[in-house]
Formats: C-alpha cells, structure tokens, sequence
C-alpha cells in the first residue's frame, strides 16, 4: 500500500508541484502588495487589504467560470492520444478532439472577456457603498481610489485564467512558474516606484499598489501567450478568434462554469462577509484580519494546486475509464496536504510573531496581539481549508460542479456565519470568534464534499463509456 502511495504521489506532484509553485509565486504577488502597504501605516493596510478582498471576491467568481476548461481540455486531449494509439503525433483520426481544444479555448476567452468588463464595473460601485457597510470613513476613502487602481487590471487577470486553464489542461504548466516568478520582481519594482514617486513620478501610496497590479496582470498574460504560441503542442490550439465562439462549447463551459463560480463566491464571499465583520471592531482588528488572512491565503496555494491536479487527473482518468485511479487520487492529495499543513501549522503555534512580522512590525501592538491570538486557530483551521477546496476539485474531476455550490451553501453560510456572529458579536469573542466561526464552517463543508465524492464516485459511469 506505501508503494502505491508514493508512486500515486509521484504521479499527482508531477502536474501539482508546478501548480503548487506557481499559485505560491502568485500569491507572492498579494503578500508583497500586503508588506508595503503594512509599511504605509496600520489604516493603509486596514483599507488596501480591505480593497483586495473585494477585488478577490470578483476575480474568484470569474476564475470560476472558466475553470472547468482545465478538465474539458484535459478528457479531449486523453481521446485524442485515444484516437492515435497513445501517441502525440498528428494522425487524422485526433483532428475532432483538436477542434473540440480549440472552441473550448475561445468559448472561455469570450467568457473572460465578459466577466472582466463585468466585474470591474462592479468593483467600482461596491467601493461607492462601503460606508453603508460600517467601516471607517477612512478606510473606505483610501479603499475606493485602491479599488479604481485594481478595476482595470481584471480583464487581464481573467484572460491569462483562460489561458492558464488551457496550458494545465494539456498538461504543460511549466511556463506558468516562470512567468509568475519574474511578476513578483515586476511587482515588488513597480510598488516601489509608484508608492515612493521614484524617477520623477508622482508620490501615489496606496494608489501606486493598485496601479502595480494592474500592470502586473497584463504583463503577466501577453508573456504567457507569447510562450504558448512558442510551445509545438499549444500553439495549434490556442486561438483568439472568440467572435468565431461555438454556442454550443459556449453554453458547455458556462454550464459547468456557473456553478464553481458560485462555489467559489460562496467561499470567497464567506471570508469577505468575515473581513467586513473584523472592520466593524476598528482598523487594528481589521488589520490583524488582513495579515493572518493573507497567511492563509499564501498557504491555501498548496491545496489549490493540490486541487487543481488532482481534478484534471480524475477527468483523465474516468476518460480512460479507471474508477480505481480516481479513487486513490483522493486519498494521494489529502496525505500530501496534511503533511504540508502539520509543518506550518507548527510553524505558525512556535513562533508566531515572527511569522506576523512582515506585516505588523511597523504597525500597532494591539493588531500584533490580535493577530498572534488569530495564528492559532489558523493552525487548525487551514486542514480543513485545504481538504474542503481538494473536495471541490475532485468533484469538478467528475463533471459535478453543483454538488459543491450546495454544499457550500450548507457549509458556509448555514453553519459557519451563525457561528462567526454568535462567537464574535454574543460571546463577545471580537474577531477571535470571527475566526473561530470561520474553523467551524469550513470544517462542515470539509467532511460533507469529500462524503459526496466518495458516494458519486460509486455510481458514476466511465467517461469514455459515455462520450461517442
């Protein structure tokens, strides 16, 4: 039985070790934003921090829509080595597969556009109606002129998802890390100029970060298709030509696309219901929510590329027709996230001050005590983070992309908010209970996704049984 583990595990880190650096190397992107604006002041990274929930709350969603592609790319690439006897040549016979690659392609493309111009409209308007929402009038001055920085940068950021989803579906991911790690330079570079007004431009703060993202994400996506058209295997079927989208792949990848996006919102809009909860209790609360919540976000990236792997490998192999495969991918991705989350967990329960110092060193002592406090439920907390969004990949890997937004709903919003309101605001636990609530509601929705799967697994047909 170890012999088959580590040569599953072997087999799941091959796709999720590159996945895994990659989303850490994007999550850099965030963290290096959250240092600077943590060295402009308590209320700048009350306000920035604030500023990119709402951000991540819309991009999530978008991501969402088009994150089935991965796994629709991934079953017409295993048909086409299907159709030219296991080999990567360019037979006739894998010509259908190959068009099927290519409408998906510009299907989402055409969906990221739209949910792009969409939500940065949305992220406008959001920013208009924070004083309705409790906070602090200036944070919610400082986050509005982040939140207009930020807006432009979301069509950018959704394209390169698009593409992104395409590379790892053909399970070609290694141009991902590359291009991620020179952004973090590019990012880290242009933070610094804007904030500080370096070589005669103006002095911007808190707007410079904002402005530094956006330029980020445009970078970020015109590298990675220049290195996809460069790629013999991509670059046949990377197309840009979305007024030539199929309704019919158009209406395929938005069927299974609502559905994440919704369970990625619910998720997304569990945490940022919770941000707007801690700026009730003033800027050092929030602040302290913002850098342990940043953490959070940095050490979710292993169960995101976790997820990821492991959702693309259940679809290759339920398209070969191996139930027994996608069984023991489960079971591959659970171990190897809680031996990544027992280290920092200890990590983060040893020496937490340190952890926390990049973020609060320059800030108040009252949000370096909240956030120490904080550290330790995270500890706990972040298993069953990471288990619920594997729970959610796995089932996407089974074309099952409402199971999870129910199961969400339950877990989230029926279970965990009640419990964040009654912990925080009737027990008077302030944002220890917010956090508390936050353990209990991921905790549900942990156990009820990876129940679902284990019992659809039992009943679903083979894919490849299924597609003629």
């Amino acid at each position: 039985m170890l012999t088959t583990l580590l040569r599953d595990s072997r087999a799941l880190g091959a796709l999720a070790v590159p996945l895994i650096l990659t989303q850490l190397a994007q999550v850099a992107l965030t963290t290096t934003d959250a240092v600077m604006m943590g060295l402009l002041g308590t209320t700048e990274l009350a306000a920035g921090g604030l500023a990119i929930v709402i951000f991540n709350q819309i991009r999530t969603m978008g991501v969402g829509l088009i994150t089935s592609v991965g796994n629709q790319v991934a079953a017409a690439a295993a048909r086409a080595e299907q159709a030219a006897g296991g080999t990567d040549g360019t037979d006739g016979t894998q010509e259908p597969a190959h068009d099927e690659t290519r409408a998906i392609v510009r299907a989402s493309l055409a969906i990221a556009t739209l949910a792009g111009v969409t939500g940065a409209l949305l992220m406008i308007l959001i920013g208009q109606a924070l004083t309705l929402l409790g906070q602090d009038a200036q944070v919610v001055h400082l986050t509005r002129s982040m939140l207009h920085a930020l807006a432009p940068g979301l069509l950018p950021c959704l394209w390169f998802q698009a593409v992104r989803q395409f590379t790892v579906g053909m399970r070609r991911p290694q141009a991902l890390l590359r291009i991620t790690m020179a952004s973090i330079a590019v990012n880290a570079g242009l933070n610094w100029i804007l904030i500080h007004g370096a070589f005669g431009l103006p002095r911007l703060g808190l707007t410079g970060v904002g402005i530094a993202t956006s330029t980020v994400h445009l970078l970020s996506f015109l590298a990675l298709c220049l290195a996809a058209k460069k790629d013999t295997s991509l670059a046949p079927l990377l197309t840009f030509r979305i007024t030539r989208t199929d309704p019919a792949a158009l209406k395929r990848t938005l069927g299974l696309g609502a559905p994440i996006a919704a369970t990625y919102g619910s998720e997304a809009g569990f945490f940022s219901v919770t941000t707007f909860m801690a700026g009730s209790f003033g800027p050092d609360a929030l602040a302290a929510h913002t850098a342990v919540n940043q953490l959070v976000h940095i050490v979710f990236q292993v169960a995101v590329g976790l997820s990821h792997a492991a959702s693309i490998n259940v679809s290759r192999e339920l398209a070969l027709g191996n139930h027994d495969g996608a069984r023991r991918i489960r079971n591959t991705a659970l171990v190897c996230a809680a031996a990544v989350m027992t280290c920092v967990g200890i990590l983060y329960l040893t020496v937490p001050r340190l952890v926390l110092a990049p973020f609060l060193d320059t800030g108040s002592g009252e949000a370096l005590t909240i956030a120490t406090h904080l550290l330790i439920v995270t500890a706990f907390l972040q298993f069953f983070d990471c288990a619920q969004n594997i729970g959610v990949g796995l089932l996407r890997g089974l074309d099952d992309t409402t199971s999870g937004f129910r199961i969400t709903l339950i877990g989230y919003w029926v279970v965990g908010l009640p419990a964040a309101w009654l912990l925080a605001y009737a027990l008077g636990l302030d944002t220890l209970g917010i956090w508390l609530g936050l353990l209990t509601g991921l905790a549900a929705t942990a156990t009820l996704l990876l129940r679902c799967y284990s019992a659809a697994l039992t009943t679903t047909r083979p894919v490849a049984a299924t597609v003629a």
